[in-house]
């Protein structure tokens, strides 16, 4: 093995300019990119009254969906729970009684469907895993909360409303 003396590598130590020791040249170099930024066009938008336009590929609150008679399309198989890679989905499962046939689709439904919007890092995998479509990422913004519970949304806040109760 050689000795470190021979692998170091040698430090130019020349005395430095006048210029050097007052700092004029890193100065004048930071000056001019200041100078450079300030006349370029901004990225800050004034929010209120102007916004951006969304990612094509933006995924904001997550909706449960129906289908086209107005019954609810999830049937708790679990597969976006199982599909979440942070754990932010929990459901519980329950048959449907005779003369619920209008409210939902298939024998077994979601009673208990909810999601932890802290824990939800809004990758779309439960919409991609669910085989009826009844899950979807849209394009609203989840809305701001003071409280840990106001952040976990059960089956009534995701439900679209159903159209044939709009009417009555």
């Amino acid at each position: 093995m050689q000795p470190l003396t021979n692998r170091a590598k040698q430090v130019d130590r020349r005395p430095m300019t006048l210029a050097e020791k007052l700092y004029l040249p890193a100065i004048g170099k930071g000056m001019g990119i200041t100078f450079k930024h300030i006349f370029k066009r901004k990225a800050t938008v004034s929010f209120p009254d102007q916004t951006r336009e969304f990612s094509p590929v933006f995924r904001g609150l997550h909706i449960l969906n129906r289908d086209e008679e107005g019954r609810e399309r999830c049937t708790a198989c679990g597969l976006c729970a199982v599909a979440c890679p942070a754990e932010a989905i929990t459901m519980e499962a329950a048959e449907r009684k005779p003369g619920e046939e209008n409210l939902y689709r298939e024998e077994k439904y979601a009673a208990r469907y909810e999601i932890n919007m802290l824990r939800c890092i809004f990758c779309g995998f439960c919409e991609e895993a669910c085989p009826k479509d009844a899950i979807y990422l849209s394009e609203t913004f989840a809305p701001a909360n003071y409280q840990r519970k106001g952040f976990i949304y059960g089956k009534d806040d995701l439900l679209i409303p159903d159209p044939k109760a709009q009417g009555k």
